[in-house]
Formats: structure tokens, C-alpha cells, sequence
């Protein structure tokens, strides 16, 4: 695995936004960034897709213990939320997506950083602005991306005949992503809608959910994260009338940080673990405290030997945290790369890199492209 610099294209602003990507700069930094790309052997390709396939498998037995166990306060779930979890994860309801963030540098087992259980992004960058990079770059080579025909291919699954795509319209990132998949469900022959998720109602004779229009709301897709949801004027009608979301609430159970020290009980020295806990005692000093439940890599802390080295800001500070063992360093050239690992419809689907020069991947660390 090495960190190669590239030319970039000639008119690269015009091809990624021709595929939908309008976000590849803010606030005057580049985060779609085609100057340098990561390049892997097919051993390592192999590597990171079993690494994925075996921590949903892990994820999925833990989420079926949380359950047996009631660990839900573990959790930090509202007692009124437990019913609604049990029985979507009784009914299976459908599951499309889902991105672990993975420490690799090519030698050691890639260890798992967290798990974008409910509403990850960047998708649209590594599904198709990255592979459209490839075929103009390097169109010889190969690369671990399979996520935009496997999401075509999960939406057929889906039993509803029309989804609603709904996001928060002032998010531009959040909107593109909406759209794509939007657009995926369409090309898997299903009818779909967008909305703003302001513009979702009831229908108080019913209790149904309802767009703009007062037509029911077969299925939605919310790119809004399910605790958000709860905490809504109109939760109230949640309960009993989840099965049409998409991510289905079970996935409370997956998308919160207190899920780490979960998996590190349940499945000490797993290769693909890394140590974690409620508490830093046990990690002697050299540790990541996380909040609970946040975004973006926010209000998170690195520490060494008990001293905070780098740290960001957010508005997830209040909270509970959890304590992560410091993952092993990597350093390509000054800078350390994230791997995103996404799982689609339950199998490994593809591969997204993001990377920056401090060791905390937040919001304005560059998407960089891929190839083997």
C-alpha cells in the first residue's frame, strides 16, 4: 500500500460535479482531492473485504445479545424506543447500508475506528465520482468498488413499490447523498420522491405518514440520524409505525459508540478490535475518548500519556463518551489515511479513503481516490 501524488484532470471540478458531486470544496480547502491516490495490492483489497464482511458479522451477533441481554441502557436508549427495536429486529426489516471506519497500513489487521451504522456519507464520492476517476486515469487498473451495482441490486429487495428520499435541505452533502441513492432506487425500477424532513406529516385519522401532498408514505429513506428522530414533536407516532424507515431502527443499536466496548466484552483480542471501555483506566495513558453518539469526528480526544495531544470541537460535548485504545499509527508522507469500509444489503461492497495530517478524521478531511 502506498501513497502516490498524481496529476489531476484537467477541468476535475466540472467531472466530479457532472456525476453529482458539488460539495468537492468548502470554505476555500479542496476535499475531493484527485493529487494523490492511494494504491493497494489485490492482497490488501482481499484483506479489507473479509475484515468487512466479519465485523457486520460481529456487529449483527452483538446487536441479537444486546437484545437477549437488555443491555439498552448500556446504550443510553429511552425505554420507550425498546419495543420499537425489538420488533423490527423480529420483522428484519430491511437494512440498505452501513460504513465501518478502519485503521490499515497494508501490514497489520485492519482495526475498526466505529461503525456509520444509520446515516453515513460519503458514498457518492467513492461509489461513482471515484470509479469515473479511474476510468480516466488509470483505466488498466482495478478497484474496490462494487457499491453502486449492489445498491441497485438491494433496492429490488425492498417490498414497497414507491420510497420517499428525505434529508435536511441546508445540508448540501447530506442532499447529494439522498439524491444518489434516490437515484439508485429508481434505476432499480422503484418509483421515488424526495422531500425535505420538514415536509413529513400525519394523518391524524390513521396515524400514517404522509409528504407534502397527503399521500402515504410507503417507505422512507431518512438521511437523519433515528435519535434526532425521537426527540421530534411528531415521535409520539413513531411508536408501533417503524417499519417503513430505512434505516430501520434495530440500527440504534449498531450506530452508537457504546457499541465498541460491547464488542471488545463480547470478543476480546479480536484481530479487527481495538481495546475499549467505559472508563481510560484500563488503557494505561494512550486512548481516544469518543462521545456516544456524534458526527463528523466531533469533540473528539487524543490522548498520550494522559495528556490531551489533538482534539476537535462540536456540539457533542455534553455527553456520555467511551474510551478507545489508540489505534497503531499510520504515516503516509506526513499524512494518515481513514479506510471507510462499506457494507451494502450485508456483504462488503467497496472502498473510500479519506486522510488528513492530524490522526482525527473529521468533516474537512479530503476524500482521496483509490486504485489496484
Amino acid at each position: 500500500m502506498r501513497r502516490e501524488i498524481i496529476p489531476v484532470r484537467q477541468d476535475w471540478q466540472a467531472k466530479v460535479e457532472s456525476v453529482g458531486l458539488n460539495f468537492h470544496s468548502f470554505d476555500g480547502a479542496t476535499y475531493w482531492d484527485e493529487s494523490v491516490c492511494y494504491v493497494l495490492s489485490a492482497q490488501e483489497v482481499d484483506t479489507l473485504e473479509a475484515a468487512t464482511n466479519e465485523l457486520h458479522e460481529r456487529c449483527l451477533e452483538a446487536a441479537g445479545i444486546i437484545i437477549q441481554r437488555g443491555w439498552f441502557e448500556r446504550l443510553n436508549i429511552p425505554h420507550y424506543v425498546v419495543p420499537e427495536i425489538i420488533a423490527s429486529w423480529n420483522r428484519d426489516d430491511f437494512s440498505l447500508y452501513g460504513r465501518f471506519d478502519c485503521i490499515f497500513d497494508g501490514q497489520s489487521p485492519p482495526k475498526m475506528l466505529e461503525y456509520n451504522a444509520d446515516t453515513p456519507t460519503a458514498l457518492l464520492e467513492a461509489s461513482v465520482a471515484q470509479w469515473f476517476w479511474l476510468q480516466d486515469v488509470s483505466p488498466q487498473s482495478d478497484q474496490f468498488n462494487s457499491i453502486h451495482e449492489r445498491l441497485i441490486a438491494a433496492w429490488k429487495k425492498l417490498g414497497a413499490n414507491k420510497v420517499h428520499f428525505a434529508s435536511i435541505s441546508d445540508s448540501k452533502e447530506d442532499a447529494q447523498t439522498t439524491l444518489y441513492l434516490q437515484d439508485t432506487c429508481h434505476q432499480a425500477g422503484k418509483e421515488t420522491q424526495s422531500l425535505d424532513m420538514l415536509e413529513i406529516g400525519v394523518r391524524h385519522s390513521d396515524e400514517s405518514f404522509v409528504d407534502a401532498d397527503d399521500e402515504p408514505i410507503q417507505a422512507l429513506f431518512k438521511l437523519y440520524p433515528w435519535e434526532w428522530l425521537w426527540r421530534e414533536d411528531f415521535s409520539q407516532y413513531l411508536k408501533g409505525n417503524t417499519e417503513r424507515f430505512i434505516e430501520p431502527v434495530w440500527k440504534m443499536l449498531l450506530s452508537n459508540k457504546s457499541l465498541l466496548p460491547i464488542l471488545w466484552e463480547l470478543f476480546p483480542n479480536h484481530p479487527n478490535l481495538l481495546p475499549c471501555f467505559n472508563s481510560p483506566e484500563p488503557l494505561g495513558g494512550y486512548y481516544v475518548k469518543k462521545p456516544k453518539l456524534s458526527r463528523e469526528g466531533a469533540n473528539i480526544t487524543l490522548f498520550e500519556s494522559g495528556r490531551p495531544m489533538e482534539q476537535t470541537e462540536g456540539e457533542y460535548g455534553d455527553g456520555s463518551f467511551v474510551y478507545q485504545a489508540l489505534a497503531p499509527r499510520t504515516d503516509f508522507h506526513g499524512y494518515h489515511p481513514v479506510m471507510g469500509l462499506w457494507i451494502i444489503d450485508g456483504e462488503s461492497a467497496g472502498l473510500g479513503i479519506r486522510e488528513g495530517n492530524t490522526r482525527i478524521t473529521d468533516n474537512s478531511s479530503r476524500f482521496v481516490p483509490h486504485r489496484f
